[in-house]
């Protein structure tokens, strides 16, 4: 039996990047528009506006979270855990991506009433807020910008902030139609719309991450096409128990049994088939020969490992 696995669990392709000092200060600013627009909120009783600063109450948290999730992913891998912390940024994105949707959901609630029952909203503090809470958002975006497809960490991070900045533009929005035409239920509007940005975005994240913590096949990875490929090679009879799965941004894995003939473990072919099936794996789709294992194994054996019975 031959096999080839991840030397050292160094991380190979995928290293995670340092995107530390980027989330430390969308961080700080998204902080300054929770305080912002809190103070607002409760100054215009405006539910665009609080519903905003809920938003960005979440965005502030996820980022810290992020900020954590950054940190822990630099740490090196060990025997005990040979992939470190890289699974963190997919529990992070995660756990954002149901807060988001969570805060999704009030709003629209209270917005459908308030649209029966709208209370007198201050237009003109209300833009106030809104512009502060947008050029702020705005910084941020600029910040993270850059490095936004790096991981679901820095995804979910940079999805937050722009959202919260597509909120912004809702309160403004809100306050200038109340205050040239007097529609109250405007900002109820306003608080539906930013409602109905959060909600789609934070369930294909939420169903992205799930997929990852669930082991599905990576997206774009077709294991059919994997096991033809592998069973054109010379000496491969059969392929079984052919399994991948992504274990953080950059960094699927994919194991398999492959059945070659017997003669392979006599003329010393066995060793040049398991070469052949890296590179030709790694050849055709896009994972790196440390994260593919593969047992080389007669027929004989497959038999016993599909039956449960050892011959002598």
């Amino acid at each position: 039996m031959e096999t080839t696995h991840s030397h050292g669990s160094s991380g190979g392709t995928g290293e995670a990047g340092d995107f530390r000092v980027r989330l430390g200060i969308a961080f700080g600013l998204t902080v300054t528009i929770v305080i912002a627009q809190l103070i607002g909120s409760i100054v215009t009783g405006s539910l665009a506006l609080l519903t905003d600063t809920a938003h960005a109450f979440t965005d502030a948290s996820g980022l810290l979270v992020a900020l954590i999730a950054a940190t822990l992913m630099r740490q090196p891998s060990t025997s005990k855990r040979t992939w470190g912390f890289r699974r963190v940024e997919v529990i992070a994105a995660l756990g954002q991506a149901t807060l988001l949707l969570a805060v999704g959901v009030y709003a629209a609630v209270e917005g459908v009433r308030r649209l029966f029952e709208p209370p007198e909203i201050p237009a003109s503090e209300l833009i106030v807020f809104g512009v502060v809470g947008l050029v702020v958002n705005i910084i941020a975006i600029v910040v993270l910008s850059a490095n936004r497809g790096a991981n679901f960490n820095m995804r979910a991070a940079f999805l937050e902030v722009l959202n919260d900045a597509l909120g912004s533009l809702g309160v403004i929005a809100a306050a200038i139609i109340i205050w040239t035409t007097g529609f109250q239920q405007a900002d109820a509007i306003a608080g539906l719309f930013i409602a109905a940005l959060i909600a789609p975005r934070a369930f294909l994240l939420m169903k992205e991450t799930a997929g990852v913590l669930m082991e599905f096949t990576p997206k774009g990875l077709d294991l059919d096409e994997v096991r033809r490929h592998i069973l054109e090679l010379e000496h491969v009879v059969a392929v079984h128990d052919l399994h991948a799965s992504t274990v953080a941004t950059g960094l699927p894995t994919i194991s398999a049994h492959v059945v070659v003939d017997d003669e392979c473990f006599t003329d010393g072919h066995a060793a040049e088939v398991l070469q052949d099936i890296q590179q030709c794996v790694a050849g055709h789709f896009p994972i790196a020969v440390p994260h593919s294992t593969f047992q080389i194994e007669t027929a004989r054996i497959s038999e016993q490992e599909a039956t449960g019975v050892r011959h002598p």
